[in-house]
């Protein structure tokens, strides 16, 4: 049973009331033609290999010796605390399931989300961070030449991560090794706890590993400039450079203290301590000293001639990233894990690249990256690279270049075969490239081959794509079978609507939907607090619910923008527009209940209890799983509405009311405003 807590909880319901009345397993997904493709993998070990994922056995005991449970579900102390981390799990599982079929931004901020209340505390305070990548680069980047997504690429790197790790068991073994987990596959608990913590430290340096692209984005827009009038960048151009970096990178003398005790030496600075770990676990193999690179990473943000003219923007992701974690969790609760999440964010671009294997140095070239030395650099190198699909294209020349917009994997054996798809309307491209590179090979491959980025990296007999990886990390035990294909672009997974969104449009919906019944001079801090107060499910579900609140506004000819528009306003909705709202939302709850383990049933309402007190009702609510008006399988569109339409006027109007409630409350938020078309 690979959510234990709940089994737990089903027994403990079992011997109680004599009767089995949940709650249920969830349900793991696996495709049937292979179950070794990205989101079964993924999907997998989140579900079976990270059981008891931060559970607490002295917070269990206590709860068994005093009959008191711990955990929050829609109110505090409705169930047992490792049931909450039961379905905190579930949370992740399923917003990384609903990124993988969309690939949209929205989806992967839901991923992020989930991420930052499990293992940082709390969204709220860290939102900012994860806010700035995703707005600076849609509104920042189409100014430069060459730029694309990250904030989507995040997400999906952290989930080729996971399917690498669940298929490849080198990769497993090497990684529990590494951190003194060894125990074998045979040993479950071992095997949970090496999963649990790739999970935590993955996650950390995966989704936070281009966090630092808004002080690349600045240099390269100055850079811009210099090419349109096609000038290569070098000296002669004009170039932005840092300076009093040290507050950003500065460690306080409790984080020098602490960061003494855990490796015998006294840093100053972020960059000199990850200097040390770089070296500690490369300097050997690479031979290089730790003053070599505690000088490469101090001349990084100031000089950034002395690297080609490039600004790292890993090194503002590992120092910005530290900023984070230093004030949320506190430098003395920073471990050495913590620091290897940012060492390996520190050499994923261009510092390994370029300063550490000189991979394209055919004089100082250094062999690749073996996974034993850093795993979590390693994976990240990797998955890096592979992702490459599926990414808006912001730059000038990005968004008319050819680059995959899919891609099928298949992670058998512990290897990657990959098959990356280009528009098939981009077809006479590629023809004019093959004609071009057959000309070539006939020709005796005299001067450079011809080029059509990323197509040709992939199709080209030198197989650029799948060489250059193999420079940067040893593939011995990851062996790359790459192919490129053409399909026609299906789109429908976007759902784009004219609805203006950013991400924290997305958090101020939920938090108002939450607090719409709170009295008027309610303050957004208090609204945000109370939205807070419940469990992550739920959290997840308000934000679910402002999420296709876009597309409910499609449905009726509406939209939202913070832009002053030349539109209609709307102020609130009637009657007409509840018949088109409210069984769509209701669809919406029904199908996020089924994938959360909810069923229908009433028990609650009827088994025995041994008070009157109705707060004990909802709780038993919580604890079985059930509600009333839930369902059960897997219905249709018609059989959910016709399931709404059979509901009291009390239960339908909980799916369209709580919109005109949070239409006044969105004032206290940012500006949103709702027009029709």
């Amino acid at each position: 049973m690979p959510y234990t807590a709940l089994e737990k909880m089903r027994r403990t319901n079992l011997a109680r009331f004599g009767a089995d009345v949940g709650p249920a397993q969830p349900t793991l997904y696996e495709n049937p033609a292979n179950r070794n493709d990205l989101k079964s993998a993924a999907l997998r070990f989140l579900h079976e290999r990270c059981e008891g994922l931060l559970f607490d056995p002295e917070i269990e005991a206590e709860e068994e010796s005093s009959g008191v449970y711990r955990g929050t579900s829609i109110a505090a102390g409705q169930i047992p605390y490792n049931m909450e981390m039961d379905l905190d799990r579930l949370c992740l599982e399923r917003a990384l399931e609903a990124f993988i079929d969309s690939g949209v931004a929205e989806d992967a901020y839901t991923v992020y989300y989930c991420y930052l209340e499990m293992f940082l505390g709390r969204y709220g305070k860290s939102k900012q961070m994860v806010e700035l990548l995703s707005e600076y680069e849609s509104n920042g980047s189409s100014l430069l030449m060459k730029h694309r997504d990250h904030y989507s690429h995040s997400v999906y790197v952290f989930a080729l991560g996971l399917a690498i790790y669940e298929t490849n068991e080198v990769y497993r073994r090497t990684f529990a090794k590494f951190y003194r987990l060894e125990g074998g596959e045979e040993d479950p608990k071992r095997s949970a706890e090496a999963a649990n913590l790739f999970l935590e430290f993955w996650g950390l340096t995966a989704l936070f590993h281009d966090i630092g692209y808004p002080f690349e984005i600045p240099f390269e827009q100055v850079l811009s400039y210099f090419e349109v009038d096609k000038q290569e960048r070098g000296k002669g151009c004009l170039y932005l450079a840092y300076h009093s970096v040290e507050a950003m990178t500065g460690l306080n003398e409790a984080a020098q203290d602490h960061f003494e005790k855990l490796y015998g030496v006294r840093f100053a600075t972020t960059s000199h301590l990850l200097a040390h770990d770089i070296t500690a676990k490369l300097g050997k193999a690479y031979g290089f000293t730790e003053e070599y690179m505690a000088d490469v990473l101090d001349r990084k943000p100031v000089a950034p001639d002395r690297f080609g003219y490039f600004m790292d923007h890993a090194f503002f992701s590992a120092s910005r990233l530290y900023r984070e974690l230093e004030e949320e969790l506190g430098a003395e609760n920073l471990t050495a894990l913590h620091v290897d999440a940012l060492s390996a964010i520190m050499l994923h671009n261009s510092l390994f690249k370029f300063s550490i294997a000189f991979y394209k140095d055919r004089e100082k070239c250094k062999q690749p990256l073996s996974m034993g030395l850093h795993p979590l650099a390693y994976m990240l190198m990797i998955c890096d690279e592979l992702q490459c699909w599926d990414r808006t294209a912001y730059g000038r020349n990005s968004r008319s270049e050819l680059h995959p917009m899919a891609v099928d994997f298949d992670f058998s054996g512990g290897a990657v075969k990959a098959t990356y798809y280009y528009d098939q309307s981009e077809q006479p491209k590629i023809d004019a490239f093959r004609v071009k590179y057959v000309a070539w090979e006939e020709g005796g491959c005299q001067g450079k081959p011809p080029r059509l980025k990323a197509y040709s990296d992939m199709a080209e007999k030198e197989q650029r794509f799948t060489a250059d990886i193999e420079k940067i990390v040893d593939t011995a035990d990851i062996p790359l079978f790459i192919t490129p294909d053409v399909r026609a672009v299906d789109r429908r997974s976007k759902h784009t609507y004219l609805s203006d969104s950013n991400f924290l449009h997305l958090y101020d919906f939920a938090v108002a939907l939450r607090g719409r019944n709170k009295p008027a001079d309610t303050t957004a801090e208090e609204l945000e607090e109370y939205f807070a107060a419940q469990s992550l499910e739920y959290q997840i579900s308000g934000i679910n619910r402002a999420k296709s609140f876009s597309r409910y506004l499609n449905a009726l000819g509406c939209f939202y923008t913070d832009r002053p528009v030349d539109y209609e306003m709307v102020t609130a909705f009637g009657e007409e527009q509840m018949t088109v709202i409210a069984p769509m939302e209701h669809e919406r709850w029904v199908r996020e209940h089924i994938s959360m383990g909810w069923r229908r049933g009433t028990e609650y309402e009827t088994l025995p209890l041994d008070t009157d007190d109705p707060a004990a009702r909802k709780a038993l609510r919580e604890q079985l799983r059930c509600h009333a008006l839930a369902m059960d399988g897997d219905p249709s569109s018609e059989e959910v509405k016709l399931h709404f339409f059979s509901l009291s006027d009390e239960d339908q109007d909980k799916d369209w009311k709580p919109f005109n409630s949070m239409l006044l409350l969105l004032k206290k938020f940012d500006g949103l405003r709702l027009y029709r078309l």
